[in-house]
């Protein structure tokens, strides 16, 4: 699934672009797929695909310096921001109101997987389980969460990002990134999943006034926002769409058992999975 989104995406990108592509990923999520996506353009399209990675920060925006040193050497209207997924749509909404200053570049995200239905460059719509959004930086280059903070980064300097050099012994970034492009052969047609023409964010602001929660960024849509709230934490509970998908959703009843969370069959439209945390109030 991971290879045919990858090459459904490419095609859309390279339809949208043309043979000179610049590939801008979002620190972390973004960073193995947009690799992903330059060794499919290089070998089916033979284009100029050049690559760079490029932290945005949800209140605070894109690292300007950075954009702006990219426009420097490349065609803003090459330019093509990649993520891995959207979960309600956050980064999208981020993305669009960083680039009012610079309406030359294409605000659009790219995505692998568009379960919220907020971009219209996306590999599928349907909800599934890519590896980096719960195996975190160890297939992401030890990235991890970029930040910005003025004690330390200086008005030229680029957002700062942690790296994890004690992972190195377990990276498995290039691991990831070759087991996907061997798969590229076999990857020509994708199952673009269901039309569905609500948006997730509108979907999460529905469960969050079924199960009274004030805070809709306590809600985790999807199969991978889910699993990673139950590495991470202890969810109040888990909605799923079905108890009989053990090959997309395994893991969420395996981690929902251990860690002795409510599972509950709940009609989603635009996700499989979906994960709600509890409110400290009420802990």
């Amino acid at each position: 699934m991971t290879a045919a989104s990858v090459g459904a995406l490419a095609r859309r990108i390279y339809e949208s672009k043309g043979s000179c592509i610049t590939l801008v990923s979002l620190a972390r999520a973004g960073i193995s797929i947009g690799i992903l996506l330059k060794r499919y353009m290089e070998s089916r399209f033979c284009c100029d695909v050049a690559h760079y990675a490029i932290s945005i920060i949800r209140g605070k925006g894109i690292d300007r310096n950075a954009l702006n040193d990219i426009i420097a050497s490349r065609s803003s209207s090459s330019i093509q921001f990649v993520d891995g997924w959207t979960g309600k749509g956050a980064i999208q909404r981020e993305l669009r109101q960083a680039l009012v200053q610079y309406p030359e570049i294409d605000n659009r995200l790219a995505v692998l997987s568009d379960p919220a239905n907020a971009t219209t460059l996306y590999g599928t719509k349907r909800d599934f389980l890519i590896p980096s959004s719960c195996l975190n930086s160890t297939v992401s280059g030890l990235i991890s969460r970029t930040f910005q903070r003025d004690d330390i980064i200086g008005p030229n300097d680029y957002h700062g990002a942690a790296f994890y050099s004690d992972l190195i012994d377990s990276d498995l970034t290039y691991g990831f990134i070759e087991e996907v492009e061997r798969k590229f052969d076999s990857s020509d047609i994708v199952d673009e999943g269901p039309i569905v023409v609500s948006s997730g964010v509108s979907e999460v602001e529905s469960i969050a006034k079924r199960f009274g929660v004030r805070d809709i960024n306590l809600i985790k849509p999807g199969i991978g926002e889910a699993t990673r709230v139950l590495l991470r934490r202890v969810p109040w509970r888990m909605l799923v769409d079905s108890l009989d998908d053990e090959a997309c959703l395994g893991q969420i009843y395996q981690l929902a058992k251990e860690k002795d969370v409510p599972v509950e069959v709940y009609p989603l439209n635009n996700y499989r999975a979906c994960g709600i945390i509890r409110e400290m109030a009420d802990s």
